[in-house]
């Protein structure tokens, strides 16, 4: 028999509620941010709230990952290593980082992650990190199908995180210094100020406009659902929704849409199977196009493609639903199939490309009644859901429930009874009720098993009438109120040992003296600490740069984007044998005026982006 190589889908969680729908819609892993030092300021959690969720989640076998990958100030690491002390105690089982400072404190045996904010996009980075010691790598979204195969084979024992739904980053993740530049705002730090998702002109060296007003490096939503099997046949083993600013409907809908996809995909690859425990019984069907999007792409799985951004909008259209046929009076016809609700979002782009909505006062049939004004829409023009009413009420209730398979055996011994219940990991317990042995006057079979399929809000269930043994000699009377009671306490004592034998990974951090893949690091290193510093000498590097946050370089590349506005254009002269009619330097300039000098490097097909010191005259 073929060993199955475990497959986990890994949700975000912006709180313990959402950590918890996330496991109950089928996650096999959640992260979270810890504390303090994640890479989402505004997602952070308390320890007691951390502690829940890892309680709650390991019933199920799910592991619970805590990011601390922010890049650290030196008055911050012994507060960082008193932290991760306390997730350690309360069980967590992995931490996502980012600073190398974290390898050289007094850590406790819990694995670390290297967070996709290392810029891990090459066989060398990996090999490095995986003999430093780090047991799972976090890969650039970036990466095509190819070059995450090409990892794998160079590097078969390390698990390969990559991110498979959600909001992108249109520079490398990790070596984004805009927000820092502009608004004194670090992406490294947590606080990112999302400069990519303002609107920009884009204007030659002649000074001649090129595009006005546009939100030029706003990326449109990464939606890999269609390419699972291929990202787990090129070495993939961890699947990560992108999410820990999102509300819990969009974390239920999304863990359940790619729940579904998996199930059905290892039902027909037994090679594959999912990494925790628990069936998930979902109450509604999801569908990725009713959660925030900005429209979907695979972005460079399959190689360059040229629709991947969201010029006209950074926000959410959500699902197409048709377009307008007429508008009559106080009423807009649609032209679609799909139906509208009252109290439905709706959007759409007017004649200056600028996103509109309304909200539905009334439907009848495909025709919509606004509530207030009734705006005045262009016949033809693409009608957009960004808010389903009938869709998020479902997602407001009881959407999903996860269980464990049990087995009973009912027997009997010398002095009583005993009760044995096996759960679908192989966990079991055998609980004995000094009872006295009476014959019933009516066949009992029927009643012990009713009496046992009774697990009300416990974490199992009975999933046939063969998980239920009952192997007495005679037909006793065992009274239902005594039945309750054994399986009550023999349940609890299965909880307790099932949290007892959790298969903990542990990790103890050796230090290694491997080289570097680089021998000097510039700003780009994030290097912001001493100890940062002293582990990157320890490891060849001669020369390093403090990070842009300490010390800003003028005239530095902002930001390193696989997104190229030239070839969005059709100019590229490598892939497209494209001509430009304007003369380059291209310049973004922002509505306040500060300018943005591209710089197109065609060798490594990459944009970077600069900041100029000119203002716009």
């Amino acid at each position: 028999m073929f060993e199955q190589k475990k497959i986990e889908l890994l949700s975000p969680a912006k709180n313990l509620e959402c950590g918890i729908e996330a496991i109950n819609h089928g996650a096999d892993a959640v992260y979270i941010g810890a504390p303090k030092f994640g890479a989402r300021a505004a997602a952070v959690n308390s320890l007691e709230d951390i502690a829940a969720l890892v309680a709650y989640a390991h019933l199920y076998r799910v592991r619970i990952y805590v990011t601390v990958n922010t890049i650290l100030k030196e008055e911050e690491l012994a507060e960082t290593e008193a932290m991760i002390w306390s997730l350690y105690r309360m069980g967590v089982d992995a931490l996502i980082v980012q600073d190398m400072a974290v390898t050289r404190m007094n850590l406790p045996p819990i694995p670390l992650h290297a967070s996709t904010q290392m810029d891990n996009r090459t066989v060398e980075k990996v090999r490095f990190l995986s003999e430093a010691g780090f047991r799972q790598v976090v890969l650039a979204r970036e990466l095509t199908l190819e070059e995450i195969a090409a990892i794998h084979t160079a590097c078969p024992k390390v698990p390969l995180e990559v991110f498979v739904h959600g909001a992108l980053c249109v520079s490398y993740s990790g070596q984004c210094y805009a927000s820092q530049a502009c608004f004194g705002r670090s992406a490294n730090r947590g606080e990112c100020a999302q400069f990519c998702r303002l609107p920009f002109s884009l204007v030659d060296a002649d000074g001649r406009e090129i595009v006005k007003d546009k939100h030029l490096l706003s990326l449109k939503d990464l939606n890999q659902s269609d390419h699972l099997e291929a990202l787990l046949d090129a070495g993939v083993t961890s699947l990560k929704i992108e999410g820990r600013l999102k509300d819990v409907s969009y974390v239920k809908n999304v863990t359940a849409a790619y729940r579904q996809k998996l199930d059905a995909l290892f039902a027909r690859r037994k090679e594959y199977a999912r990494a925790s425990s628990g069936t998930t019984r979902l109450f509604f069907t999801p569908c990725l196009e009713k959660s925030f999007s900005r429209g979907f792409t695979s972005y460079f799985l399959y190689g360059r493609e040229r629709e991947v951004a969201s010029f006209d909008t950074p926000k959410s259209l959500g699902e197409e639903m048709g377009i307008l046929k007429e508008q009559r009076g106080n009423s807009l016809t649609v032209a679609g199939l799909k139906p509208f609700h009252n109290g439905d979002g709706v959007c759409y782009m007017d004649e200056q490309g600028r996103l509109q909505g309304f909200r539905i006062n009334r439907v009848e049939g495909n025709r919509l009644f606004p509530a207030g004004n009734v705006p005045r829409i262009r016949p033809r023009t693409r009608i957009f859901r960004n808010y389903d009413q009938e869709f998020e009420r479902m997602l407001s209730g009881h959407s999903a429930e996860r269980k464990l398979g049990l087995t009973w055996e009912l027997a009997e011994t010398a002095f009583g009874f005993a009760l044995t219940a096996t759960d679908e990991d192989g966990v079991h317990v055998t609980c004995a009720f000094p009872a006295p042995k009476e014959t019933a006057r009516t066949p009992q079979t029927g009643n012990l098993r009713n009496q046992l399929s009774k697990l009300g809000n416990t974490p199992f269930e009975i999933r046939s009438e063969a998980d239920i043994l009952i192997r007495l000699s005679g037909n006793w009377f065992i009274p239902a109120s005594s039945l309750t009671d054994w399986r009550r306490q023999t349940i609890g004592r299965l909880l307790a040992t099932r949290r007892m034998t959790y298969p903990q990974e542990t990790a103890r951090w050796k230090p290694t003296a491997h080289a570097f893949p680089l021998s000097s690091l510039t700003y780009l290193g994030n290097v912001m600490n001493a100890e940062a510093a002293r582990f990157y000498r320890a490891h060849g590097v001669k020369e390093i740069a403090p990070a842009f946050e300490q010390k800003q370089v003028p005239g530095a590349t902002l930001m390193f984007c696989k997104h190229c506005l030239r070839y969005s254009m059709g100019w590229c002269p490598t892939r497209q044998h494209g001509h430009s009619p304007y003369r380059e330097p291209y310049c973004l300039v922002s509505k306040d005026g500060l300018r943005f000098q591209l710089h197109f490097d065609c060798k490594r097909c990459l944009m970077e982006v600069t900041e100029t010191q000119d203002a716009e005259p």
